[in-house]
């Protein structure tokens, strides 16, 4: 059997659907007799009646009940499919995957998530928490869709990388260390003093021991936290001298709780970038989220 032009099948199911030739012209925007021509293509081409005509319209042959179940299962699940597609393309619908550490997620994506969302409430965003190299490990298998991570890490190019935030590493001390709050220390100094860092599975810490390493300081930490949440309030008590971001003691310096041990050589600063694998096509929802990060490289919303 030849195979009949699929626009004829759409033509079919109009006629049968509404059964007249006349409404289904104007469905598919065709002349009644551009439709009663491609139903006689069809049945030519399938070697039988699908049509009887009747006083009121059309109506199917037993031949034609049993095309038209399948061709209307068929193109009533490709305009779903169709309609499905254009929500995503017009944000109606969709979903983003993100993977983001506490410290990306906190001091720099959570703003724009909250911007995204007001402008677009029924995109669903999924944010896997993870420091960076967990992060970057499920971009490579295209878990996420993009990854927001703090600097350094080291990516094929495969990868597209754009900074989007100026992150400092400071040390920062409690009223027990007072006596150090008019000093400026050297490395060896510092080295000396009880430390409170990162475990060794972050940036933060892998960033700071290499930059101290050259300099030929290796720190020895009186205690190795998960997140700089604790670093700070371990620090608050006088448990140690903490190494943080910047922006996690912020407020604690503001208080006056903690205040920032000045050296005489600053760790250099690094950034927090959106990483995206290159090989995974994003969806026009991730599309149009990373725009938004990207408009500006230390925009602030």
């Amino acid at each position: 059997m030849a195979k009949a032009n699929l626009e004829y099948y759409k033509i079919f199911y109009y006629v049968a659907k509404e059964g007249s030739i006349s409404l289904a012209a104007k469905r598919v925007c065709i002349s009644q007799p551009a439709v009663s021509q491609a139903i006689k293509q069809l049945e030519s081409v399938l070697n039988c009646q699908l049509f009887i005509r009747v006083a009121k319209g059309m109506r199917l042959t037993k031949e034609g009940e049993v095309l038209y179940q399948c061709v209307r299962e068929g193109y009533e699940l490709i305009v779903k499919g169709e309609e499905r597609l254009e929500r995503m393309l017009n944000l109606e619908s969709g979903e983003i995957r993100i993977g983001a550490s506490d410290m990306t997620l906190q001091y720099y994506l959570l703003p724009y998530l909250e911007e995204f969302h007001i402008q677009y409430p029924k995109i669903k965003v999924t944010v896997t928490n993870g420091p960076t190299p967990e992060t970057l490990a499920l971009l490579k298998d295209g878990q996420i869709d993009f990854g927001i991570v703090s600097e350094p890490f080291s990516l094929s190019e495969d990868y597209s990388v754009f900074k989007v935030k100026e992150i400092k590493d400071i040390f920062v001390a409690g009223k027990r260390f007072d006596y150090l709050r008019d000093q400026t220390m050297d490395y060896e100094e510092l080295a000396g003093l009880p430390v409170i860092c990162l475990e060794n599975d972050t940036s933060t810490r892998r960033y700071v021991d290499e930059y101290l390493s050259s300099h030929g300081v290796v720190l020895s930490p009186e205690f190795e936290l998960a997140t700089s949440d604790m670093i700070v309030q371990f620090a608050k008590r006088s448990l140690g001298i903490g190494l943080v971001v910047e922006d996690f003691a912020t407020e604690l310096m503001k208080q006056g709780e903690l205040f920032e041990v000045r050296l005489k050589t600053h760790i250099p600063s690094r950034h927090f970038c959106v990483v995206e694998n290159q090989r995974f096509a994003l969806s026009t929802a991730s599309r149009k989220l990373l725009a938004l990060l990207k408009e500006s490289q230390y925009n602030e919303i």
